[in-house]
């Protein structure tokens, strides 16, 4: 049977470290994602699975805001 890894547990730190690399890119590269491995204290797969992760919520956090969007209109006066 496969088992699964267990979960990777974030401090503060980390996660606005993660955070600060996901607002300057969404997809960072392999190169990139090992700088941010060596940086936050993770293995480079953490790092993809995170990414991957935060993009599934930032997503989510923008559809809302668009159906959020059209259940109030902004009227211009």
């Amino acid at each position: 049977p496969v088992r699964k890894k267990p979960r990777t547990f974030y401090s503060a730190e980390q996660l606005e470290e993660l955070e600060k690399m996901f607002q300057e890119d969404h997809y960072p590269d392999n190169e990139r994602r090992r700088e941010i491995a060596a940086m936050v204290g993770v293995t480079p797969q953490r790092i993809l699975v995170w990414f991957q992760n935060r993009r599934a919520k930032w997503r989510k956090l923008e559809k809302m805001n668009v159906k959020g969007d059209r259940k109030y209109p902004t009227s211009s006066a």
